[in-house]
């Protein structure tokens, strides 16, 4: 394919040639500059991309991210021009080609990795998450040196990132994302470490750490929710660096390339003796003194580690201290004891309601032939017969309530026979009969004989509809079972190692649903007339208990990832580092 017109005219300082490749945000042509003879590759955005909103701007924040990364491992940018980007023109193929040629052994696979990681290092440094490393992003130059390149979907770190833009596109690859990028959580550089431990995994081992046959939308579950198996094939102390560097957990992974780096060099000295790198032909042209160190001795460096206090207000604002052994680190016990004691009152309250409610005899009336207080059995699927003296002037209207609220009510007019009696039948909504079950309170409401205020009969009522059989049994059933299993998937998440600003706030809203479910579906179970105050005593003690789950759960995660860090820090030699990146400018 020859390049586009437009493309010759932009860059009239540059002879452009045929395609060499495209991907999924740009068409690579091959070009040679006019004057210097030197030979670039020019990416362009597609034109099936170019109508896209917001493609120009990505591709605009490729070249600008592209251009401030000035390191041997990562492919330099020459040149940009609209939506033209002029780069180094890498004639030595990709990672990805080598591998499935099977021209990469184990040190070698551990040298391009030493390299990438060098080159991620620089870019995180810089304040730039590459968010799509994988082998076929990683390509060599006639010299064999490894460079990253497609920095296309790179992210500032402070802004962060998530699996899918605004516009719906998928943002990285299935078989190398991170769980935290394909959850759609805040990034930092532990999710280009968990992407290069991947491809390091897949090098060593010759297959990916999940199983990739049932489809991308499974893979990425896998990588959200699974462990990845371990690798097979691979010497210790390397597969326990590999596997290092793809935990799923974040606390369990490296936070940072050169700490991954640093153990990996140490790792392969162990494994395969003194001058490994300079037997794998592959050159690294760049390494921080302490992955030098590492190389040289097989020992990682063992440095102290310190646990981040997390900012004020957060998800997990419980304090956490500095000190490794972590003396005064907050226990989940009590808010934990707290929300079992809760949820114990829940179910005592439900169990220690009345079965019927206390109700004024104001009148003489009855419903179906029970007393004027009840409690009347009565089938909403027919009309319900009320019998009296002729004390109605008018209409005599029945309605059903539950805990104060309205479930339906009827209206029938009144005609007393010669004694002065009378029977009516009031017919309820046709709805009535699948909303209402169990106990609830009837009302029976008129106007006097010779005027006045309303009269009002309040009495028990007793629909023989089985609860299973109603929205108000069923519904409570599902809304608690619902309300149950999204609180679990947040105290789930929160064990995973990843921040929910809001989880106690929701907490407390899902388990008001969780104690408002128990309560109706006991008391429609037991027969018992709904009580407003027992309903809400019951929602306030859920609601309580819940957010106490989330803070016990919030301070035995911050537990779990310290006593994680100072077990890596008292474990094998280089496992301790696992600190953020310096402050200094220094490169993997």
């Amino acid at each position: 394919m020859t390049a586009p017109l437009s493309m010759v005219n932009a860059l009239p300082q540059y002879t452009i040639g045929g395609q060499i490749g495209s991907g999924g945000m740009g068409e690579v042509f091959s070009g040679v500059h006019r004057t210097l003879g030197r030979q670039v590759a020019i990416k362009q955005l597609p034109p099936d991309l170019a109508g896209r909103v917001g493609a120009y701007v990505q591709f605009d924040r490729e070249a600008r991210v592209l251009a401030s990364l000035d390191h041997p491992h990562i492919v330099p940018v020459y040149d940009y021009v609209q939506n033209l980007l002029v780069m180094e023109k890498l004639d030595g193929g990709t990672v990805f080609d080598r591998f499935h040629a099977g021209k990469i052994d184990n040190e070698q696979a551990c040298a391009i990795t030493l390299a990438m990681l060098s080159g991620l290092h620089a870019a995180h440094v810089a304040g730039v998450l590459h968010l799509d490393v994988k082998p076929k992003n990683l390509l060599f130059n006639t010299a064999g040196v490894v460079k990253v390149a497609d920095f296309g979907i790179a992210q500032v770190i402070s802004e962060g990132a998530t699996l899918v833009t605004h516009g719906g596109q998928i943002l990285g690859t299935p078989a190398y994302i991170a769980p935290e990028q394909a959850m759609g959580n805040a990034l930092t550089p532990a999710a280009d470490v968990y992407a290069a431990g991947t491809v390091l995994y897949e090098l060593l081992s010759g297959e990916l750490p999940f199983d990739r046959e049932r489809g991308s939308l499974a893979l990425i579950r896998q990588h959200m929710f699974a462990d990845p198996k371990p690798i097979e094939r691979v010497p210790e102390p390397l597969a326990t660096v590999v596997m290092r560097s793809i935990a799923r957990e974040l606390p369990a992974r490296y936070r940072e390339a050169e700490a991954f780096a640093t153990d990996l060099a140490a790792a392969a000295t162990q494994v395969y003796g003194q001058g490994w790198l300079e037997r794998s032909g592959i050159p690294v042209l760049h390494l921080a003194p302490r992955v030098v160190a590492s190389l040289a001795s097989g020992a990682a460096p063992r440095e102290e580690l310190t646990v981040a206090t997390p900012k004020a207000g957060g998800a997990a604002s419980d304090p956490t201290i500095v000190d490794p052994d972590g003396p005064g680190l907050k226990r989940p016990r009590v808010p934990g004891w707290i929300a079992a004691a809760a949820l114990l009152g829940v179910v005592v309250v439900s169990l220690l309601a009345p079965a019927t409610l206390s109700h004024d005899n104001t009148s003489n009336m009855s419903v179906r032939g029970a007393p004027s207080v009840g409690p009347a059995t009565v089938d909403l699927t027919k009309p319900v017969s009320v019998t009296g003296d002729d004390v109605v002037d008018g209409d005599l209207t029945m309605s059903m309530s539950g805990a104060g609220i309205p479930l339906g009510s009827g209206t029938s007019a009144v005609e007393p026979d010669r004694d002065r009696k009378f029977t009516t039948d009031i017919a309820m909504p046709p709805i009535a009969r699948w909303i209402v079950g169990g106990t609830v309170t009837g009302e029976l409401r008129w106007t006097p004989k010779g005027g006045g205020p309303q009269a009002v009969q309040t009495f028990t009522l007793k629909s023989e509809q089985h609860p299973l059989a109603t929205f108000m049994g069923t519904g409570s059933l599902l809304l608690g079972l619902f309300a149950v299993a999204y609180l679990e998937s947040t105290a789930r998440t929160l064990r995973r190692g990843y921040r929910r600003p809001s989880a106690r706030y929701s907490a407390g809203f899902l388990g008001a649903l969780v104690g408002l479910a128990i309560w109706l579906f006991t008391s429609l179970m037991l027969g018992h007339e709904l009580s407003m105050i027992f309903g809400v005593t019951s929602v306030v003690l859920a609601a309580a208990g819940a957010v106490c789950l989330i803070v016990a759960t919030e301070r035995a995660t911050l537990i779990a990832r310290h006593r994680a860090l100072r077990d890596a820090r008292h474990g094998a030699p280089g496992e301790g580092d696992q600190r953020p990146a310096p402050s200094n400018t220094g490169t993997a």
